[in-house]
């Protein structure tokens, strides 16, 4: 069936077959998440996005990790924050759940997720949390699919959040 956890670190130093990148629609690179992917993983990856070109909103598309300890890199483009009325909710669920349909695509037993969207595109933590853990469980419930699927939290805010709503 799968399983869920949170831990507190650096997504680029975790060793597991996919990290998720919170990127965006350009697949350019960027800053946080997105940018430190890049400047970890090497040059590799952003020659594979190049190649791909795009990515819509709510969509996930999987390259080469490059010189990360992930085997491939899942880029996640999450929606910026509006104020909850232009369907945030559903691209951000959407951008979650086409991450696990590429895992599970590519035969992969682990992916760890960053906090899309909560950024610099203003997401609102506990809801951006609240939805990557429902629309994981929702993937994982009666899936054959052995998932390991964590959730890097790179501060304490997010961190104590995703904490608080697994054990509920």
């Amino acid at each position: 069936m799968g399983s869920m956890k949170v831990i507190k670190g650096d997504i680029t130093k975790i060793a597991v077959d996919a990290i998720v990148n919170a990127a965006n629609s350009r697949l350019a690179g960027g800053g946080g998440v997105d940018g430190a992917i890049h400047r970890a993983g090497g040059p590799e990856i952003m020659e594979a996005c190049r190649k791909i070109g795009s990515c819509p909103t709510g969509q996930a598309v999987i390259t080469t990790a490059g010189r990360l300890p992930a085997k491939y890199v899942i880029h996640a483009v999450g929606p910026v924050w509006h104020g909850g009325g232009n369907n945030e909710e559903q691209l951000l669920a959407g951008a979650y759940r086409r991450s696990l349909e590429l895992a599970v695509e590519n035969s992969l037993k682990s992916i760890a997720f960053p906090n899309i969207s909560t950024g610099v595109y203003r997401f609102p933590k506990e809801k951006a949390a609240q939805i990557a853990i429902a629309t994981t469980k929702e993937f994982l419930k009666g899936r054959d699919a052995d998932l390991e699927v964590t959730f890097v939290c790179f501060d304490d805010e997010n961190y104590n959040i995703y904490k608080r709503l697994l054990s509920e």
